[in-house]
Order: structure tokens, then C-alpha cells, then sequence
């Protein structure tokens, strides 16, 4: 038998014949081979570009703090509790961490994307591998149909593709009596997808504070680098570049940012119907859009050429603002005195004099002003135009605010040769048309339910506008008329 003292003199005797593991010649060159980096693939060498990066940032930050001196034990906390509050600095560790994360972050998912070649290899792909319906000509395929073609593409493309073809997409999908799907929506539907990923990672890219909203500067930025890659804007004059991105960005903030905070939501951009109003100028000016939709689409030169002219042809003394009798002219003066007056009260700063009379509209007032008015449907435009309306700001209109209201539109009617009215009439008529939940008032909630908000406010702000109401038939009538022709 062996003794415990000798057993444990052998273990130390087998210790000491075993070199380190540094002196070990292989170990060494190991060492040496992967410091050199040059075993390293690209994404081991920009994780080990990035170690190297942060640790000099340590050491400079530490070397900072060691001369400053160090922070009282006591102060700690509080230290720590105003990090997380405050934003970081710029140029401290914390900054360029985040903004290195951010980078890598968007910049792999931006790789993981779906390109031009590959959508149209995809669309290959699927009307190969698609059958045609006898009774409709479409183009259609069913679940194992889907599941083919997902190999397929995932051969071709990659496995980047994958993810459109799971079984809950294809149960997005109106499926005929066969059980199949038609292969355009579903294209559609990858494409819509692919383009709203992309305009996310474009505007996060812009977003300095991460904070998921664009200021107004961002949001401009977002619109300039799109202008070369929508066909309606290519020719586009270098000089107006930048009023068109502010006229353009204006209507962004008007229906993404409700409580003018002066930031809007990314993904409420995303969702808005104006930035697919935007993207609607990729198709050919030429042949598929008309003068009148260039003209309705706000996005469009036409449109943004048109607010610029309409500003400066009111600013009569050309001091880059507008005053109570420059904006009556607006709409060839057929707005009602107190409508303005009104506009002034609730959505006009006051000028730096203090006074009444200093109060103008400036060119971004002017624009809320003038998508109020072409957007009267909308809760955005009806919530602007409601506060006008709300004499007395209590919430909501009762029969003298009516009175007051369309007194102004009952003179210019008259003037302008038209038959006598009767106020009251007009008054049963809005309540009737509105269907309150209280019989004795009206709210901006009645007025978003009945779905007629805009033609009242029109008839109580605009003359044109209670004419059109009162004209409705016959103005039908003539856009039937050439449709039957």
C-alpha cells in the first residue's frame, strides 16, 4: 500500500514535470497566429476592431477621471440615477457605444433584406411554380404549391427569403374553394413589406437620439434622400430642394404629431397614409399620372410649386408673413371674417411686440392652415378647424355659436345675388345632419362620428362651401352626366 505522503510527493513530483502552458512552443504560436488576426474571418475581425476601439475609449476615460479626481462615495447614487435619466454626452463612451450598436444593428438588418434582384427572382420563381385558375385567368397557388416554391426561392435568393413563406402568411390570404392563394397579392405584400422595413432603417438611421422619433431637420433629411429615387422628382430645380423638403415634411408632422411636440412617431410615419402618398411619385409623370392627381397629391412639385405661389401672391407687403386681411384673401375671400379671426386666436403665435395687432401668420402656420382646409374630413383637419369654431372654448357648439358662425356666411351669400335664407332652417339642418348625443350641443366627437364633419365646418366657415351643400344634387347630377356619355 502506498502512504498519503507519498502519494501527494508523487502528484507534486508530476506537477513540476508538466511545463506552463505559455512556454509550450504551439501555444505560443497560436497566440501570435490569432493576434496577427490573420485566421480571423471578417466578422471575427470587426468584433475584434470594435474590443480594441472600446478599450482605448476606456483608457482615455479613465485616465480623465483619474486626473479630475474621483467622485465622494456619497454622490454615487445620485451619479448613477442621473445616467439613466440624462442622455449621454457626445463623445463619451456611452455615446459612441450606442452609436456603434446602432450601426451594427441596422446595418445587419438592412443585409438581411430582400434587394431588386432578388424580388424579381422571386416573382420568377413564383409564376414558374404557379397554375392558372380556368375560370378567372389568375395566377394562383396552393399550400404545397407555396411550400415548392419556398425551396425553390430559398435556393436562388437564400434563406433571407424564408420567413415570407410561413404557414401564417399564407393564411393572411383569400383563398378560393380550392384552398389556393392568388401569387400578386402575396407579391405585393413582399414587396410592401421589403419597402416599409427599408424606410424604417433609413429614418432610424437619422434618428440621433434613438429615441424613435424624427424632428422636423431629420424628417427633411429622410425626404432629400428620396427625391433622386421617386421619378416625379428628379428634375426637380437644385434651388427649391429645400422648401420643397420642409413643405413636404410639414404634412408628416401635421397628422403624425397631433399635439405638436415637434417629433413624430417612426412607426406612426410608417403606417400614415401620407408617406404612401409620398411613394406614389415613383410612377412616370408622363403616362400614368394625371395633372389633376399630380395637383391632389401633395407631395407632388405641382402641389409644393402651388403653396409657394399662393403664400407669396398674399403676402402683398412681402414681409414673409400674413396678416388677418392678407389671408381673407385666401380662397378668392370666400372665408368668413370670424373664421379668421378665429384661425389667429388658436393657431397664430403672437409677434415679439406683444400686441394684437403684431400677431401674423407665419409660412409653417400658414401650411397647418392650408392642409386644415384640404384635409376638412380627416380627425386631424376637423380638430384644427373645430377649435376655430369653438367659439367660447368650452368643448362644444351650441345654437348661438351657430348663429354666430354662419351670420358671416349668410351676408356673403346674399351679397354674392343668391336667395334669401333662414338661419334657423340651416341650424336644424346641421343638427340633423350631426345627430348629437346631447340634443342641446355638438362635440368634436359627434362631429368624427357622423362622418359629415367636414361639409359642416365648410358650411359654417367657407360661402363656396355652403353653396357646394346646397348644390349637392345638381353638382351629382353633372358628374354622372359625362360618365353616361
Amino acid at each position: 500500500m502506498y502512504s498519503g505522503s507519498s502519494d501527494g510527493e508523487s502528484h507534486e513530483a508530476a506537477q513540476r514535470r508538466i511545463p506552463p502552458a505559455s512556454s509550450m512552443l504551439w501555444v505560443r504560436n497560436l497566440r501570435r497566429f490569432i493576434g496577427s488576426g490573420a485566421g480571423l474571418g471578417s466578422e471575427a475581425l470587426m468584433e475584434l476592431e470594435t474590443k480594441r476601439i472600446l478599450l482605448d475609449i476606456f483608457k482615455e476615460k479613465q485616465q480623465k477621471s483619474a486626473e479630475g479626481g474621483t467622485i465622494p462615495s456619497f454622490y454615487k447614487k445620485a451619479y448613477l440615477d442621473l445616467f439613466i435619466v440624462m442622455k449621454p454626452e457626445e463623445g463619451s463612451i456611452s455615446h459612441r457605444v450606442s452609436r456603434l450598436a446602432k450601426y451594427r444593428f441596422l446595418k445587419k438588418q438592412s443585409d438581411l433584406l430582400l434587394n431588386a434582384d432578388d424580388l424579381d427572382a422571386m416573382w420568377v420563381c413564383l409564376r414558374e411554380n404557379c397554375v392558372i385558375d380556368d375560370a378567372t385567368g389568375a395566377e394562383k397557388m396552393n399550400y404545397e404549391d407555396f411550400c415548392h416554391i419556398a425551396s425553390v426561392c430559398t435556393e436562388q435568393i437564400g434563406p433571407k427569403c424564408r420567413r415570407f413563406f410561413s404557414p401564417s402568411n399564407f393564411m393572411k390570404f383569400e383563398k378560393d374553394e380550392s384552398g389556393r392563394i392568388a401569387i400578386l397579392p402575396f407579391y405585393l405584400y413582399v414587396m410592401r413589406t421589403v419597402s416599409l422595413t427599408q424606410a424604417r432603417i433609413d429614418m432610424s438611421e437619422l434618428d440621433e437620439d434613438s429615441d424613435g422619433f424624427l424632428q422636423p431637420h431629420e424628417m427633411e433629411a429622410y425626404i432629400r434622400g428620396l427625391i433622386p429615387n421617386l421619378a416625379q422628382l428628379r428634375d426637380m430645380p437644385a434651388a427649391f430642394i429645400q422648401m420643397y423638403c420642409r413643405i413636404a415634411a410639414h404634412k408628416f408632422f401635421f397628422f403624425c404629431d397631433p399635439h405638436r411636440r415637434g417629433k413624430a412617431c417612426i412607426k406612426k410615419v410608417l403606417l400614415s397614409n401620407c408617406l404612401q402618398e409620398l411613394m406614389e411619385l415613383h410612377q412616370e409623370s408622363e403616362e400614368e399620372v394625371t395633372d389633376s392627381e399630380q395637383a391632389e397629391n401633395w407631395f407632388s412639385l405641382t402641389s409644393a410649386q402651388r403653396i409657394c405661389d399662393m403664400f407669396l401672391a398674399l403676402d402683398k407687403d412681402m414681409n414673409g408673413t400674413l396678416s388677418k386681411q392678407e389671408l381673407g384673401e385666401y380662397a378668392d375671400g370666400t372665408l368668413t371674417g370670424i373664421f379668421i379671426e378665429r384661425v389667429y386666436d388658436e393657431h397664430v403665435r403672437r409677434g415679439k411686440g406683444g400686441g394684437g395687432n403684431t400677431r401674423e401668420m407665419d409660412f409653417e402656420s400658414f401650411l397647418d392652415f392650408v392642409l386644415a382646409l384640404e384635409n376638412k374630413d380627416t380627425p386631424e383637419g376637423l380638430t384644427y378647424l373645430f377649435r376655430c369654431l369653438d367659439l367660447s372654448g368650452r368643448g362644444f357648439l351650441i345654437t348661438p355659436d351657430i348663429h354666430s358662425l354662419f351670420r358671416d356666411v349668410h351676408q356673403k351669400w346674399i351679397e354674392g345675388g343668391n336667395y334669401e335664407l333662414c338661419i334657423e332652417d340651416v341650424r336644424d339642418e346641421i343638427w340633423d345632419m350631426v345627430k348629437p348625443a346631447d340634443p342641446l350641443k355638438i362635440t368634436l366627437a359627434d362631429l368624427l362620428a357622423c362622418k359629415q364633419g367636414g361639409t359642416v365646418a365648410s358650411m359654417l366657415i367657407d360661402v363656396r362651401g355652403f353653396w357646394a351643400h346646397d348644390n349637392r344634387e345638381n353638382l351629382l347630377q353633372e358628374e354622372e352626366e359625362p360618365e353616361e356619355e
